[in-house]
């Protein structure tokens, strides 16, 4: 039975970690060493860290940050934002890594996953989509730039494309849910899981520690990623653990 990964997630501007709804009202929500460190002692699975005006603002991730992350961590570490050649990915690795995250980059320019994928290993290579429900389409459409530029990819055809050129896993955002708090998008989690044979982060909506069970129950999603719920001590990773627990979802 696989075991199912939580996994908090550091939003991270100008050196603070923040939070906010559909990607705009961000606040404060602390430093992101002190946080690494906390959630690493929680029991958290993995870390992401996304520095999420790096794409928008055509600025490299912070790299001193994430050395200084990296220290306190003692779990998986995935960083993204601003990660555009090779030697971007070599820097963010070197500094305490062990994932690189890729969303607009690999929109711009798709045989940045290969490269990676052939130079690290497709272990290394995670392909972030950030998707949002478009009428017109009928289905999810994807966004670039920190949720602030539409493309033409219709989400689940991005999902295959990146999957094919190496991406080992699939970190999907729903843009509708984000911050609302209401749930995981499970049809746009289910619709990505069924056509991709890696694995499948949710991301978007965790409000609750019912939610995590409803997404790994309904969507076949490896993991589940959150973010203001945990920063603001509304549930904590051991109460969400012990709850999946119970409920007889396997987590470790």
């Amino acid at each position: 039975m696989v075991t199912k990964r939580i996994i908090p997630c550091l939003d991270v501007k100008e050196g603070r970690v923040v939070k906010g709804i559909q990607f705009v009202e961000l606040r404060d929500a602390g430093d992101p060493v002190e946080l690494a460190a906390f959630y690493d002692e929680q029991g958290a699975d993995e870390l992401v860290f996304l520095d999420i005006s790096a794409s928008h603002e055509g600025r490299k991730t912070m790299v001193e940050v994430v050395r200084e992350v990296a220290g306190t961590l003692a779990i998986p570490f995935t960083v993204g934002g601003g990660i555009n050649t090779l030697d971007d990915m070599k820097g963010i690795l070197r500094a305490g890594a062990d994932k690189v995250s890729l969303n607009t980059a690999a929109v711009v320019n798709p045989s940045l996953i290969t490269e990676g994928a052939d130079y690290f290993g497709t272990q290394c290579m995670v392909v972030a989509i950030d998707a949002k429900y478009d009428e017109e389409l009928g289905s999810w459409r994807v966004y670039t730039h920190g949720g602030r530029t539409p493309t033409e990819w219709e989400v689940t055809e991005w999902a295959k494309e990146a999957t094919s050129r190496g991406a080992g896993e699939i970190l999907l955002t729903s843009m509708d849910k984000d911050g609302a708090k209401d749930g995981f998008d499970l049809e746009l989690t289910k619709r990505v899981n069924e056509v991709v044979t890696v694995p499948v982060i949710a991301s978007g909506g965790a409000g609750a520690k019912e939610h995590f069970v409803d997404v790994f129950e309904d969507t076949g999603a490896d993991a589940a990623l959150a973010a203001s719920i945990f920063h603001y001590k509304e549930t904590s990773v051991e109460e969400v653990k012990a709850y999946l627990r119970q409920k007889g979802v396997n987590v470790r």
